[in-house]
């Protein structure tokens, strides 16, 4: 049994409540023999997610070809890629190196609270990408009377301002709970499932307020991005000619990957019961979208989008770093 010590989070001055500082995040602790692979494998992709996401920023600063609508929210997720993916790693990656697994409870409400705004907010800017794909592809001739840069940074801002709003919201509540113990979290971070289970008070007001803050920042952009697809792909198909057909399809091609992969994961992780045999899985799941789904936005964009592969070889010929390249 952990030592508990007095905490007085959320509580009145003068009130006691014996509560524990800190969780022990398990993490891969159960593999000992793969740690130094593990914080190889985790360190490489951290620094490839970091480059290929500030490359794909800079690129749609730079590039006036790239100064659209669909670049410009293509900016604003890698940015929050960057960001999604520092959450989370750096602390793995030193827990690896160190083998100090202990995060106190104040980080981890903080590593939380980033966690949560940001995998909002890419809920929020993907339903806003396919909207934005969807107007492109089945209302043309109404698009540039909708998406003017006033309302691409008012849809933009939403998505930001209103996650954080909303995280805000969800975070007080939580700072109202006590923790006695056991403090051992078996997962690599923060997360709120298994974070509210070691609370030793009524965690009934923080359960309702997750459902109705999922159902609307979750749940809701997440239909609507559906729909958008639903549309795009019943427009595409009514296309007569096949060229007509691919070149409709590629503009969105890239967005839609992204889109089955994060969410595929997402939905994966939260309907399978962290318990027993499937508590292994739902880790591994967890590692796609928190980890692995930052690295691939980028490299799906990159590959996959003719626009974004230009605009690599404009800079590059530009900095003059392959004098080759002018002929390609």
């Amino acid at each position: 049994m952990p030592s508990c010590i007095t905490w007085t989070m959320g509580k009145k001055e003068g009130e006691n409540q014996t509560s524990i500082v800190e969780f022990i995040l398990l993490g891969f602790g159960d593999l000992p023999g793969l740690q130094i692979l593990l914080f190889s494998l985790f360190l490489g992709v951290y620094i490839i997610t970091m480059a290929a996401n500030s490359l794909i920023v800079a690129l749609v600063v730079a590039d006036r070809d790239l100064h659209t609508p669909m670049y410009f929210f293509l900016g604003n997720l890698s940015c929050l890629e960057i960001c999604y993916t520092s959450t989370i790693l750096p602390r793995l990656l030193g827990s690896f190196l160190t083998g100090d697994r202990t995060i106190s409870l104040t980080g981890c409400m903080v590593q939380f609270y980033w966690f949560g705004f940001l995998a909002t907010a890419e809920c929020y800017l993907l339903a806003v990408m396919s909207y934005d794909r969807y107007l492109a592809i089945c209302k043309p001739l109404h698009y540039g009377n909708v998406m003017t840069g006033r309302f691409c940074l008012q849809l933009a801002s939403g998505s930001w301002l209103g996650s954080l709003l909303v995280l805000a919201i969800l975070i007080s509540f939580m700072s109202l709970l006590a923790f006695c113990g056991p403090n051992e979290i078996d997962h690599f971070f923060c997360d709120l499932t298994p974070v509210i289970q070691l609370s030793c008070t009524d965690t009934g007001l923080v359960t309702r307020t997750t459902l109705i803050f999922s159902s609307i920042n979750i749940l809701l952009p997440f239909l609507l991005t559906l729909a958008s697809y639903v549309c795009i792909i019943s427009t595409i198909l009514r296309i007569p000619s096949t060229a007509g057909k691919q070149k409709a399809f590629s503009t969105c091609s890239s967005h839609l990957t992204v889109v089955t992969v994060f969410y595929g994961t997402l939905i994966t992780v939260y309907m399978l019961p962290n318990t027993g045999a499937l508590r292994a899985p739902s880790k591994v799941f967890s590692v796609f979208y928190t980890i692995l789904t930052p690295l691939i936005n980028p490299l799906v964009y990159s590959l996959r989008n003719q626009d974004v592969k230009q605009a690599i070889q404009r800079a590059l010929q530009k900095c003059q770093v392959f004098p080759g390249t002018q002929g390609i």
